[in-house]
């Protein structure tokens, strides 16, 4: 079992790596005046915490398969960061898919709408979720979803808050694609470790 420092810590960081567009996905939220933010917060909650359940139930695998091969997983968001640096090498990014499904499905209500982009956004995070997710104790999994929560309100806030400062939202932008994938390769080598797949 982790430490009560370094297992938030390592949430923070699964949360923060996998959620980057999400953030700027959420800008574009904010900065429409048909959605109220009630609306997107919970909309947000909804997506995120779906993503979190299908993690949770993909990660019972552990229950019959041994900790190593699960494990392995951990290949998965390896791959997935490795993705996105060939991604931002190529100058593209996933965020204009979510805006662009996001006026598809408008008329299906704020909520939902805001929710169904979270989810539809946020695939690669079950296959990076679910290996993190394997290795942990029940214990464990509270504490990380406990930080998803937090960390979903800090995302819905500082979302609000650079509407409102338009200025800061390019640096974020330009930085925050580059660190994302050397986190998600960081936090894929760990899972492989932590679980002696190696």
């Amino acid at each position: 079992m982790q430490s009560l420092v370094a297992l938030p810590g390592l949430a923070i960081a699964l949360f923060a790596s996998t959620n980057v567009d999400d953030l700027f996905v959420l800008l574009g939220f904010f900065s429409d005046p048909k959605l109220r933010t009630r609306d997107i917060v919970v909309g947000q909650y909804a997506g995120i915490a779906t993503l979190f359940g299908l993690s949770i139930a993909a990660s019972l695998l552990s229950l019959v398969i041994s900790r190593a091969y699960i494990g392995l997983l951990g290949i998965v968001p390896i791959v997935i960061g490795v993705k996105r640096f060939v991604e931002l090498f190529r100058g593209t990014d996933g965020t204009e898919e979510g805006l662009e499904l996001r006026r598809k499905v408008g008329g299906y209500g704020r909520t939902a709408t805001v929710a169904l982009v979270t989810i539809a956004n946020g695939g690669d995070n079950i296959g990076i979720y679910t290996p993190s997710l394997a290795v942990r104790s029940g214990y464990e999994i509270a504490v990380i979803a406990l930080v998803f929560v937090v960390m979903t309100a800090l995302w819905c806030y500082f979302a609000h808050w650079m509407v409102n400062h338009p200025k800061l939202g390019a640096p974020i932008r330009l930085y925050g694609h580059r660190v994302a994938p050397i986190v998600l390769i960081g936090l894929g080598i760990l899972i492989i470790y932590q679980a002696g797949s190696f």
